[in-house]
């Protein structure tokens, strides 16, 4: 099974209050964005890497044609509308949707995470964690829902069968992490401070 990763890289990050694109924001002097495509690029079950841009992430866009990097420009509307829009502009089959900003996932996760796809034989998989473990780490939370008697949060990584995109109802696997690594995305400047102290190992993270 070829799978593509397809990384969402369009959307404003209103929400960090910083003029430098989220994509571009620096942990440890490098770009968010480069911890999530190195990772990608070691992992044994990604054959293909697409990153989605849009208006909003032009100087994303324009650094990634420098690094050789295959994007495709969306409307930058939200997150399912560009990933749907980009499925279906590049007829993508197997798809590892996974923002851009989880600079911390590993290319072992992203391999576990493909391997439970397919052992669901379902056309989607939604990964999630615990929100204790996001609470614990001190990281912003939007959304939550209940799993099994236990509120988990979404951690931004999907796989889809995008043959299947245009079907409103999908048989979606679940599957829950707690790996501090999936946990940590970037969405404020207390998160990428977090994500700092994770990496430098200044802070003890036994949640």
């Amino acid at each position: 099974m070829g799978v593509t990763a397809l990384i969402m890289a369009g959307g404003k990050g209103s929400r960090l209050k910083l003029r430098e694109e989220k994509p571009l924001i620096k942990l440890n002097g490098k770009p968010i964005i480069e911890y999530v495509l190195n990772s990608l690029k070691k992992a044994k079950h990604v054959d293909n890497i697409i990153v989605s841009v849009s208006d909003y992430t032009p100087q994303t866009n324009q650094i990634l044609s420098k690094l050789k990097i295959n994007t495709i420009k969306t409307p930058g509307r939200e997150f399912v509308y560009d990933m749907a829009y980009a499925i279906k502009e590049l007829s993508l089959k197997t798809v590892l949707v996974i923002g851009s900003d989880i600079p911390l996932i590993t290319s072992e996760i992203i391999d576990l995470i493909i391997e439970k796809y397919k052992e669901s034989n379902k056309s989607a998989l939604k990964v999630v964690v615990p929100l204790e473990i996001r609470v614990k780490l001190g990281l912003s939370s939007d959304y939550e829902f209940d799993l099994d008697n236990e509120k988990v949060v979404p951690a931004g990584i999907n796989i889809i069968d995008g043959t299947k995109i245009e079907i409103d109802e999908l048989d979606e696997e679940v599957l829950l992490l707690e790996e501090k690594e999936v946990a940590l995305n970037i969405n404020t400047l207390a998160d990428l401070n977090i994500a700092k102290n994770f990496l430098q190992k200044e802070v003890d993270f036994n949640v």
